[in-house]
């Protein structure tokens, strides 16, 4: 029997991939953080309307809150908001590339966290799956940016490279944290549960950002109002993305979520060889396969 968290995966992964295609209709339009900010603001009424749904209509139950999922939800929201923000500050550097590159790493760092902070385990199947996909994502990446293998060792200790690892710290932790949230709630629906962590977090990230945006980028507060449209579209798709991503990390290991989510970069890369007849080269097909292994091998032993 499939269980319930491997189809939202998949789902999490169409919805993160259907925002990411519409969000560029934002480009050149609001900055990369206005963009970001968009996102977090104009899902926030979709999530409140998704929890007002299933309480009224769906006959859920509201989640008692408590101290240690106000901490775990704070901390998520904080945690990815910062890897926002990092992520754009690496675009300054001259070599991003190897940074951005070494980002994409947060299903290891997931795997990590979630040992650490909740107890996560992985069996030895779902480790050499992680390991084989991060290393897919590590071949794909590099192939999509030009990057050869001896320039991503001869710059592992770089400014670029720390910083893209920092970047998927961050990434990995708020996984983790937001998993945390929802699993304290402690509630028997883990629908309502995710739903609930998710119209919390977003509350929290549109406060939190707006600020930052206040502060840093004031002007951009009045254009993402002005591109509505656009903003509200991908605010409805990163909600559905969101949605199913929470609900996939109530039911299990965020971990192996994030790894089967994954095939995301394959949704991306047919989409590009099929639909837009781009080339690709031997590297980034080398490294898909590595990806779908990975989940493969995760699916059937993990």
């Amino acid at each position: 029997m499939l269980e319930a968290w491997i189809p939202l995966a998949f789902c999490a992964a169409f919805f993160q991939n259907l925002r990411s295609a519409l969000q560029k209709h934002l480009k050149g339009k609001l900055s990369n953080s206005g963009a970001a900010y968009a996102r977090f603001l104009y899902a926030l009424p979709f999530a409140i309307l998704y929890v007002y749904l299933l309480t009224s209509i769906g006959g859920k139950n509201l989640p008692a809150v408590n101290s240690t999922f106000i901490v775990y939800c704070l901390l998520g929201s904080i945690t990815q908001i910062v890897f926002t923000v990092l992520l754009l500050w690496m675009f300054s550097f001259h070599s991003f590339a190897v940074g951005t590159t070494f980002s994409k790493l947060e299903v290891v760092t997931v795997a990590i966290i979630g040992a650490l902070i909740l107890g996560d385990s992985l069996n030895g199947a779902a480790t050499l799956a992680i390991a084989i996909s991060a290393a897919g994502v590590i071949a794909l990446s590099s192939g999509q940016t030009g990057l050869s293998f001896k320039t991503l060792i001869t710059r592992a200790g770089s400014r670029q490279t720390l910083t893209g690892l920092i970047c998927s710290l961050f990434l990995g932790a708020s996984v983790v944290f937001f998993r945390g949230a929802s699993l304290s709630l402690q509630h028997d629906d883990f629908i309502m549960a995710a739903a609930f962590t998710l119209m919390a977090a977003l509350g929290m990230q549109t406060v939190l950002m707006g600020v930052w945006i206040f502060v840093k980028e004031p002007g951009q507060l009045k254009k993402v109002v002005i591109e509505w449209r656009w903003a509200a579209i991908v605010g409805v798709a990163g909600m559905l993305a969101s949605v199913a991503w929470f609900s996939a990390f109530t039911l299990q290991n965020a971990s192996y979520v994030r790894a089967v989510g994954q095939v995301e970069l394959i949704f991306t890369f047919l989409f590009s060889t099929k639909i837009f007849k781009e080339n690709v080269t031997r590297l980034e097909t080398f490294g898909i396969v590595l990806v779908g292994l990975g989940i493969v091998i995760l699916l059937a032993y993990g």
